[in-house]
């Protein structure tokens, strides 16, 4: 199985507002952490989600948590 490029050894802490997104899960987007369609042609689809209010969320920087796109704390065993 083919594994996810690492950005950062951390999250990304943003803040967005009240709309639909899609988190890199390839890790080669040059606007991470959100997908710009690098992965096309690759084994990687983004993963969409929906925020419905505004918000601080701390999205997944190293492409490995068990909660897409959410920071898991997965980072720190890589």
């Amino acid at each position: 199985m083919a594994e996810p490029h690492v950005p950062q050894k951390s999250p990304y802490a943003v803040e967005l507002a009240p709309g639909d997104y899609f988190w890199c899960a390839c890790g080669g987007s040059k606007r991470q952490p959100f997908c710009d369609g690098t992965h096309k042609g690759g084994p990687f689809t983004p993963v969409k989600f929906t925020v419905a209010e505004a918000q601080k969320v701390w999205l997944c920087g190293c492409k490995h948590t068990g909660k897409q796109p959410l920071c898991d704390g997965t980072h720190q065993k890589i």
